[in-house]
């Protein structure tokens, strides 16, 4: 059945392209990153199997016409399961010969601009980060079951896993729970007993879990990402651990409170800054990234101290503190109301943090019996 409110967003993004071509004097824009081609075809996926670093597909956008350049062998899932009807023509060529000379075929005589480095165009890069950034209705309520699902994935993972497992053990029951929603895994975060004091990025190895563990995503579909936290107990929680969850959560309060329109990133930044300096750790945040405007990448942007990037109404951020063993994280929506939490507990222990007056509810750590 034709999707006809998706069709007409596809032709709104390609007019906001003509627009960049013709200001910027192009004759085409030659896609093949695969976070540009979800956008312009909200949702569709030129990596075979979320093999992002492999793309099978490019699209070609000029003025005129949107031309999907593959090869035989994949441009029937291509058409049939992702662009029908959505106006896309199609150039492919048998899938013995490198796809490299189709493209350098149909630029040639032009003046191409690409979004990946590519041989043959020379005129620089299309950085279509600010075109991605701002969601509309569609994709908000896209972004809105995305992001429930992937709490809910950590949560009942986090209920679920035996006292013992490893982190690996853990990463892939967290896996399973995702896959099986259609969510490919973009990042996958098990830290068992303090691994997050050591190493913040850390992703999950063999270490097992005793005492407590940290669960951490972001899940991908329709292109688009949402990443959550959660902090699991087993048996009651040391002093530590409740002292730095919470400090770690009223930061995260603080970044969603004042993740306000029209605030640039550095009036933000302060208020969260303040938070550290209060409880004695004023250099913390400097471990870790605290928060990035997330979309069809899962960092379109970096929430940065002395930036003068303003939040925008229809973008989302994930805020992501962490003190010390403790990271919390959570997706929200930039709304003039007021932030909307994109990724809600579901029957999960909650803290309540005053924020300039306001109650801001935020996931505490879940304490499960020691067996």
């Amino acid at each position: 059945m034709l999707d006809t409110a998706r069709a007409e967003e596809v032709g709104r993004r390609h007019a906001a392209i003509n627009e960049f071509l013709r200001s910027a004097g192009f004759d085409g824009l030659l896609i093949q990153d695969p976070t540009n081609y979800a956008w312009l075809t909200c949702g569709g996926d030129n990596s075979r199997r979320g093999n992002a670093a492999e793309p099978v597909a490019a699209i070609l956008v000029t003025p005129e016409a949107r031309v999907v350049l593959c090869n035989n062998v994949d441009s029937g899932q291509i058409f049939d399961r992702d662009l029908m009807g959505l106006g896309f023509l199609l150039k492919e060529r048998p899938w013995t010969e490198d796809l490299t000379v189709l493209r350098l075929d149909v630029c040639r005589g032009r003046k191409i601009v690409s979004d990946r480095p590519f041989l043959g165009i020379e005129q620089g890069l299309a950085d279509l980060r600010p075109l991605r950034q701002q969601l509309g209705s569609r994709e908000v309520q896209q972004l809105r079951d995305l992001g429930r699902e992937v709490a809910h994935a950590i949560e009942a993972t986090a209920r679920n896993f035996e006292a013992g497992a490893t982190e690996a053990e853990i990463a892939g029951h967290l896996a399973h729970r995702l896959l099986k929603r259609q969510i490919q895994p973009a990042s996958l975060q098990v830290m068992a007993d303090a691994q997050g004091w050591r190493y913040r990025h850390w992703a999950y190895g063999t270490d097992r879990v005793e005492r407590h563990c940290v669960i951490s995503a972001i899940g991908r579909r329709h292109g688009l990402h949402a990443g959550a936290t959660r902090t699991v107990c087993i048996g009651a929680p040391s002093d530590e651990l409740q002292k730095v969850h919470r400090l770690a959560t009223l930061v995260q309060a603080t970044g969603i409170y004042f993740s306000q329109p029209g605030w640039t990133m550095e009036e933000t930044w302060k208020r969260v800054a303040r938070i550290y300096e209060k409880f004695d750790v004023p250099d913390e945040w400097r471990c870790a990234e605290q928060a990035e405007i997330i979309g069809y990448s899962p960092s379109e942007m970096p929430v940065l101290p002395h930036s003068q990037q303003p939040f925008q109404a229809g973008t989302a951020v994930f805020w992501h503190p962490s003190v010390r063993s403790s990271l919390v994280g959570d997706t929200v929506l930039v709304a003039e109301g007021g932030c909307e939490i994109l990724t809600p507990s579901q029957n999960w222990p909650v803290i309540s943090v005053k924020v300039k007056g306001a109650t801001v509810e935020r996931p505490s750590l879940l304490i499960r019996e020691m067996v």
